[in-house]
């Protein structure tokens, strides 16, 4: 079973979708997969994930969101 880590960081300031995201690679089960929401394009944490080994998708909701699946590479 993977485990999915969920951050709605829609409601929160600057850094704090971007803390939670590197906190929860911590956590992250090799088998697992984060999945963060917010409103913008997190182009510092995209540098980030590729510096680190990881790999992601990106989709933008018709409301603006912007869900980016994380996963280990």
């Amino acid at each position: 079973m993977t485990t999915v880590i969920r951050i709605d960081g829609r409601a929160m300031l600057p850094p704090e979708p971007l803390e939670k995201t590197l906190a929860a690679l911590d956590a992250l089960p090799p088998d697992g997969e984060i999945v963060l929401q917010v409103y913008c394009h997190p182009r510092p944490l995209f540098d980030i994930l590729r510096n680190h080994g990881y790999v992601w998708q990106e989709t933008v909701e018709a409301d603006g969101t912007h869900e980016v699946r994380i996963r280990r590479a």
